[in-house]
Formats: structure tokens, sequence, C-alpha cells
């Protein structure tokens, strides 16, 4: 089973930037789908941006032009470039991926903007 790990969360001004980084254990070329999901204090978690094995991505409307998600398949590992945060942005961000009946989340990463 695939075990992934975030890293890359942190404290960040309110239009500043953060790179967070999803490392998969092994490769990620036959993974259907791999995104970024977010939960604020008190809320459901919310999908944010997501990218297929094909290289399709979709985004929450909130992030739209904010951010970017990517991947390395030489490094198994998937990226979200955020760009333009808000306060609103705060929040314990999980990586997953899934494929057919299974999918995995990695132990999350803590994201806050605030000045």
């Amino acid at each position: 089973q695939v075990q992934l790990v975030e890293s890359g969360g942190g404290l960040v001004q309110p239009g500043g930037s953060l790179r967070l980084s999803c490392a998969a254990s092994r490769n990620i070329v036959s993974i259907y789908g791999m995104g970024w999901y977010r939960q604020a204090p008190g809320k459901q978690r919310e999908r944010v941006a997501v990218i297929l094995s094909g290289g399709n991505t979709d985004y929450a409307d909130t992030v739209k032009g904010r951010f970017t998600i990517s991947k390395d398949n030489a490094k198994n590992t998937v990226y979200l470039q955020m760009n333009s945060l808000k306060s609103e942005d705060t929040a314990v961000y999980y990586c997953k991926c899934w494929g057919g009946p299974y999918s995995v989340w990695g132990q999350g990463t803590q994201v806050t903007v605030s000045s």
C-alpha cells in the first residue's frame, strides 16, 4: 500500500506563497488520481486541487488562479504551489491518492496565513 508524506507547510503572511510537497512511497505513474484537500477548524474537509494520471487538473473555485497542482513522476511527488495566500486559506492540508477501490491519505501539514 502506498504511503504519502506531506511537507512544506508553515506560517506565511497574507499575500505570500508556499509550496507543499506530497511524497509517495512508490511510483505514482499508475496511480489514477492525486490531490490536495484541506480542513479548517470547525469546517468539513474540502477538495482544493486534483491531478489525474493523464495530467488533467481541477481546482476549487476559491483557489483558481492562485494555486497550481503539479507532479513529478520521476520523484514520485505531487506539489501544490500556493500564491496570493489569504487568511481563509489557513487549514491543515492533506494529500490523497486513489484508484479503483482504494484511497490513501497523508498525515497532513498545517498552513497558517496570518500577519
